[in-house]
């Protein structure tokens, strides 16, 4: 019997698919539920699995576009697994190697090495020598296509090599670019900064990280604090989780926060649902599970659909300070960046703290400018003061230890 496997529907208003790799070759044995193929679409990328076990053969190639219910491989179940586990191959057919007739050496004249009128006039408007030119035309002459196609060199020559490469964008990454360019044309973004001493997370960090990393399995990282000083920020500035739907603002009553991450295929955002309701632990919990699926490209577009308001960390790449771009249709992003020690005037004296430079990207047709200081602002204070804005002065069971 010989199945017909289609391509799955990723989600909803996904028509199209790309084949990213395949994971098996034309012919092999597969089982069933064995990943076969990793498919692009403009959300995410994901894993083909077999729906049975048998003998396959590949109806499309790598990077071929696909509709969702296209066939893309027959798989032959009445085929028996091989002895090893490997689907006998063709051999390859050996054929003797043709000898090429030589060619007849074209014999040099006067014209070899040397332009015609119309070759030497584009020539000399490009400045360039025709001796770096090789002519194509009858024994050797420089034609003015020879010289239309000529490119000046490039400063003095090195001997270095000067290749070029070019590949084909993912699915994702395209998508990807596209919103990006849509949010630099439709939407009124502007960005305002702010710094944060990270003095205080620093010191509860190295008090109680150890004890809550025994306790609960995950680290107490920064990402816990920014979120819950994000999700305290919205409820105080509800228009920064708003988004606009045509001629109207709309609001929500919750913090979905999407998390971007740099996954193996390109910038992903999982969403953190319902993060007003999630503890320092709960946070973290989260973070490091859609993490690590983004990471091993297990990430769904469920997982990255929605969210009212993103964070992203160019920190963690080295990055000063940056003007994150808007996550459409939301309405803000806040940029995360590296920390540094620097010289900061604290009660008229000069002190060394770990300074990090906090940016918001916002949508000024629905935020006003003193929204989004003051979110800014709420942010930067629940920071400095993470013991009493963040855990209402109960350090240990705000981290549940």
């Amino acid at each position: 019997m010989i199945l017909e496997m289609k391509v799955p529907s990723p989600g909803e208003s996904i028509t199209e698919v790309e084949i990213a790799t395949w994971l098996v070759e034309d012919g092999d044995y597969v089982e069933k539920d064995q990943a076969i193929a990793e498919v692009d679409s403009d959300k995410a990328t994901l894993e083909l699995p077999a729906e049975v076990s048998g003998i396959i053969t590949l109806k499309a190639e790598e990077g071929d576009a696909v509709e969702v219910g296209a066939v893309v491989c027959l798989i032959d179940t009445s085929a028996e697994k091989p002895a090893g586990g490997e689907a006998p191959k063709a051999e390859a057919k050996v054929e003797a190697p043709k000898a090429e007739a030589p060619k007849a050496a074209e014999a040099k004249t006067y014209a070899t090495g040397s332009a015609s009128p119309a070759a030497k006039k584009v020539l000399a408007e490009k400045g360039i020598d025709a001796a770096s030119v090789s002519g194509t035309g009858k024994a050797g002459r420089i034609t003015k296509e020879d010289a239309v196609n000529a490119v000046p060199s490039m400063g003095t020559p090195t001997g270095g090599s000067r290749g070029t490469s070019r590949s084909k964008m993912s699915m994702l990454r395209r998508k990807v670019a596209e919103r990006l360019v849509e949010v630099k044309n439709t939407t009124a973004m502007l960005t305002t900064f702010n710094e944060v001493d990270m003095s205080p997370i620093f010191a509860l960090r190295s008090e109680y990280k150890e004890t809550f990393k025994a306790k609960h399995g995950v680290g107490l990282g920064f990402m816990s604090f920014f979120t819950l000083a994000v999700v305290r920020a919205l409820e105080m500035y509800p228009a920064v989780n708003s988004m606009m739907d045509g001629k109207e603002m709309l609001s929500y009553d919750f913090c979905d926060i999407s998390i971007a991450v740099s996954g193996p295929k390109g910038l992903m955002v999982p969403v953190i649902r319902n993060a007003e309701n999630l503890s320092f632990r709960g946070v973290e919990s989260e973070v490091k599970r859609l993490a690590l699926r983004a990471r091993d490209g297990q990430i769904t577009v469920d997982e990255m659909t929605g969210g009212t308001f993103t964070i992203t960390n160019g920190g963690v790449f080295g990055s000063m300070l940056s003007t994150p771009i808007i996550n459409p249709p939301q309405s803000g992003i806040l940029g995360m960046h590296n920390i540094v020690e620097r010289p900061v005037a604290i009660d008229g004296q000069v002190v060394i703290r770990p300074i990090m430079y906090v940016a918001l990207s916002y949508d000024h047709r629905i935020i006003d400018g003193k929204e989004s200081v003051g979110f800014l602002v709420a942010v930067k204070e629940a920071l400095e003061n993470p013991t009493e804005l963040l855990m209402n002065n109960d350090v240990k069971k705000a981290l549940e230890l």
